[in-house]
Order: structure tokens, then sequence, then C-alpha cells
């Protein structure tokens, strides 16, 4: 498929419908290792669309969630070592720190013509750090949906699809193309897009640290505080920090593009876009190039390791994210979609 001059390698639905995805994997038995962030979603879109589908978690609060969304222990609930044996394809959906810790439990169940599976790029692509290192005689391959596990969930039910790009590192059984499209199709996603593991993670921490989380903090932040401190009330400055950008014109932009939304907006918002692009590009590029840099570097992944892996690192984390949560642009947020005529009785 040709995207803006360049040709990719695309899978639709239509090419790979679910009815050739159930026959590739009619034999397979999924493991879905971990039920934190994509475990759920991938795991009852699999069992929805009709595939065999186990799930492998440590007990405790997530196990909990797995019983309480219908996974029964003993029949398709398992602990990880217990899930890793009886499974054909192992999806290892643990948080990176948590893969490091748990990898060699799981690699002494990588028999030969296991497929194993992930959904980012980062334990293989910076092994020499996380010391992920498949036996040679199993498929390793990558389905990475483009959003969170909830979002899976969500546009799944919707009768959506989220699009996932796919990679394969290793194919020993000759057919792990079949059996990354067909998961990529099981699992929910719209359409898949060819990638490597390593461009995926170079893609994707720079991603959540620009413009999907990092940087769009950061933007919002700076011209949240601009506009209080020039005498504007908290609502006036998360309305037009905020509000209008994510309930009005977000909107636009994904359904038509910004081109689009340019064209349709007045000509002193044109002029003033027009105007103020080149600045902001010239200001933040330089930014994006350093992150960029220290992703390929590895030193982004070992900042990672090396937090995450801390006794204390969930006390710290959850520390951090409260005085996000209760900055007054946040506080002032909740306000606000209070407000919205859908959340008014």
């Amino acid at each position: 498929m040709n995207f803006g001059g360049v040709e990719e390698n695309v899978v639709t639905r239509e090419e790979f419908p679910l009815a050739k995805a159930k026959e590739v994997l009619k034999k397979e038995v999924i493991a879905v290792i971990g039920y934190g962030v994509q475990g759920p979603g991938q795991s009852l879109n699999l069992k929805d669309n009709g595939f065999n589908v186990i799930v492998g978690q440590r007990k405790g609060k997530t196990w909990d969630k797995a019983v309480a969304d219908g996974w029964v222990p003993g029949e398709t609930l398992f602990e990880i070592e217990e899930a890793c044996k009886r499974g054909t394809i192992i999806e290892y959906l643990l948080s990176d720190a948590a893969q490091i810790e748990v990898w060699p439990t799981v690699k002494k169940q990588l028999t030969p013509g296991k497929a194993l599976y992930f959904s980012h790029g980062f334990g293989i692509t910076y092994k020499e750090r996380t010391k992920i290192v498949p036996p040679k005689d199993i498929d390793v391959i990558m389905v990475a949906p483009k959003g969170s596990g909830t979002s899976l969930r969500t546009m799944f039910l919707e009768n959506r699809g989220l699009n996932s790009s796919f990679a394969i590192f290793q194919d020993a059984s000759g057919k792990a193309w079949d059996r990354v499209v067909a998961l990529g199709i099981g699992v929910g996603s719209g359409y898949l897009f060819e990638t490597t593991f390593e461009r995926e993670v170079y893609s994707d921490l720079t991603g959540e640290r620009g413009t999907l989380m990092g940087a769009i903090q950061g933007l919002l932040l700076a011209q949240f505080e601009v506009l209080r401190a020039n005498g504007h009330t908290p609502s006036e400055a998360f309305n037009e920090t905020v509000e209008e950008l994510t309930q009005s014109l977000m909107p636009l932009f994904a359904a038509k593009g910004m081109d689009w939304m340019y064209a349709n907006c007045s000509t002193t918002a044109q002029r003033g876009a027009l105007d103020w692009m080149v600045p902001f590009h010239d200001a933040v590029k330089p930014v994006f190039e350093k992150l960029y840099a220290e992703v390929k570097s590895g030193n982004e992944a070992q900042r990672s390791i090396d937090t995450n892996s801390k006794p204390d690192y969930r006390e710290g984390l959850d520390n951090e994210l409260k005085q996000l949560h209760e900055s007054e642009m946040w506080r002032t947020g909740a306000v606000v979609r209070k407000l919205r005529p859908e959340n008014q009785k």
C-alpha cells in the first residue's frame, strides 16, 4: 500500500479474514502472560473471537481481576509457569521490568516449535540489557496495537479495530508470518502494518515521551501557566488549552486531517497557526532529535530498567502521578468534565 509515495506492507481484515486466522491457529493454545495493560484486552478479544486462550498470572490483584473477567482458575487461568507449559504460543505481555524478572521461568518452557509473542520490541531490541535471548528453535513475533489495551477492548466491543504493527524477529517454524498475522487479526486489529522489533521500540518510546504523552503534557502545561500568570481564570485557561483541543479540534483532524481542519477554521486562526507553527517546530525539533538519540542508544531503556527495578519504584511513581493529578490544570479539568452536558443529570 502506498503512503505518501512510500510503499508499505499492510494487511487488512478483508485480505486476511477472521475465519482464515482461526484456521491458522486452530491447533494452537495461546497463553497470555500478564493481566495488566495489554493482557485483558488481547485475551478477551481472542476468546470472544473463538480462539483457544488461557491466561498466566501471579496471584494477587490482577489474578482477582482475571477471575472477575471470567477466567477460571485451573481451567483457563494458571500460574505463569503452568500457562507457559500449556501454551504453544506464549504472549509475553508483562511490563518490561517484569519480563526481565520472569524471563528465566518463561524460557524453560520455550520448547521447539513454540512461538514467543511480544507487543513491544523492548525486551528483544535491548537484549544485551534485558538478557531476554530466546532459543533459536522457536518463532519470535510481535503484534503491537497502537493504543492501550483498554482502547483495544473498547473498540472491539464497538465492532471497530485498533491499528497494529507486526514484526517477525525469528522464523523457526516457517509459519511465523501466518501465525503473527492471524494473532493480529484475532486480537482485534483494524489493519496491520509491517515493522521490525527495533523500529517499533524506537518509534514507540519516542511517541510516548513525545506527542502522545510527554510533549503534549509539557505543551499544555506551558500554555496553561502563561494564561494563568496573565490573569486568566483556571476555567478559561483550561478551556482554551485542553477542552477545545480535545472536544472540538481533535475529532476534526482525527477524521479528516490537520490540513482539512486548518482549511475549515477562521482566516484569523489559519494565519496565526501557519505563522506560529514554524517557531514551535524549530523550538521542539532539537528536543525530539535528542530524545530519539537517547532511545536509539539504549540510554532511555536503561533508565527505565534501572528505575523500574527498584524495590520502591511503585511508591515513587505513584507520588509523581499524584502530583500530576493534583495540579491546578487537572483539578480544573475534573470540574470542567463534570460540566459537559453528557455528564450532567
